[in-house]
């Protein structure tokens, strides 16, 4: 089970911290991404990280502004989004891939979390 946190209400320019707390099972062994979900748009690849941490991958959308890192002794993968736009606003979901590498596609993540909603007022 992936559980997601931290979403929020904020300005333009501001920053938020997404957490997504593994329990049930460890996925220290497998990648893990985030991906995000605005009103009658499809779901978007954000962001993901190998399962040591050493390779990440960021969207374009959000390359520079937002950085994913992870702490395999507590199970959770973070989301730091600063120079946040109103375009950033979605649902903000955490997934795990049963696989190695930095995988981009949503059909290559097998476990989903429940999502955190992110709204930037502009």
């Amino acid at each position: 089970q992936l559980q997601a946190s931290g979403g929020g209400l904020v300005q333009a320019g501001g920053s938020l911290r997404l957490s997504c707390v593994a329990s049930g099972r460890t996925y220290v062994s497998y990648a893990m991404g985030w991906f995000r979900q605005a009103p009658r748009k499809e779901r978007e690849f954000v962001a993901t990280i190998s399962w040591n941490g050493r390779s990440t991958y960021y969207a374009d959308s959000v390359k520079g502004r937002f950085t994913i890192s992870r702490d395999n002794a507590k199970n959770t993968v973070f989301l730091q989004m600063n120079s946040l736009k109103p375009e950033d606003t979605a649902v903000y979901y955490c997934a795990a891939a049963l696989r190695g590498g930095i995988p981009q596609g949503p059909d290559e993540y097998s476990y989903w979390g429940q999502g955190t909603l992110v709204t930037v007022s502009s």
